[in-house]
């Protein structure tokens, strides 16, 4: 997605603005906005995954739809890097188990690491659900972060971020901030990188920043846990910057 020197621009001016003391509902207000103008006048350019399902509560296959980012932000809550993370990265591995550019979601199972925002985009783009076992969490994934498979051949493959395309300093923060040790200011700097990481995955061509794989031999084991820590919400309560 190209990115026009005006809309540059209003980046900049958009984080100058947040330097301000606001209030959380305003900073929330004014980051949603920021996002929805980018989204409508990029719309032909945003990435878009195309999924069948039933028609009916007990019905056949063939009701098609097309799932976009904007519908993924509103079942996950907000729009961050790990999500752009998940959709992009599961958008990948789809299409090499479904050439046809279909996703059939009622043939798809997936085993995620425990992050709020890539579990949330499993189980929303694949179908997957934890009670059908077609959906459980392992952090023990080696060298992904996604393992998906299509069940009724059996071909799985794996999802990762190629070394080097996520600024380390996103990471090293986030633990911080997940131990509750990083203050106000610095957890809008937080929030800033991981937009711009975002804006740069956004613009940048798939097979530049992911690696999908294809795991011999799969094998589906599901893992019983619930009590992975929901890291999105540790700092919810946290007062703003006041510089």
């Amino acid at each position: 997605m190209k990115r026009t020197t005006a809309f540059l621009a209003s980046i900049i001016v958009f984080f100058a603005a947040c330097n301000q003391p606001k209030s959380n509902n305003e900073q929330r207000t004014e980051t949603q906005t920021k996002i929805e103008q980018e989204m409508k006048t990029e719309t032909q350019n945003l990435p878009e995954i195309k999924v069948v399902d039933t028609d009916f509560s007990k019905g056949r296959l063939g009701l098609e739809h097309t799932l976009s980012l904007t519908d993924l932000e509103k079942f996950h809550g907000h729009l961050c890097d790990g999500l752009v993370v998940g959709f992009l990265g599961l958008k990948e591995g789809l299409q090499q188990l479904y050439p046809n550019g279909i996703v059939d979601r009622t043939n798809t199972r997936i085993v995620s690491k425990s992050s709020p925002c890539l579990t949330d985009a499993a189980v929303y783009l694949t179908g997957g659900r934890y009670q059908f076992n077609t959906f459980y969490v392992d952090n023990n994934i080696e060298d992904g972060f996604y393992i998906v498979q299509r069940i009724d051949n059996g071909k799985a493959v794996k999802i990762n971020l190629k070394k080097g395309v996520k600024p380390a300093i996103i990471d090293e923060m986030g633990k911080k901030a997940v131990a509750g040790e990083l203050p106000p200011c610095e957890l809008d700097k937080l929030k800033e990188l991981e937009d711009d990481f975002s804006e740069k995955l956004l613009s940048s061509g798939p097979s530049e920043n992911f690696i999908v794989t294809e795991v011999s031999n799969f094998e589906w084991n599901p893992v019983l846990k619930n009590d992975f820590v929901k890291t999105d919400i540790l700092n919810k309560n946290q007062p703003i910057c006041n510089k």
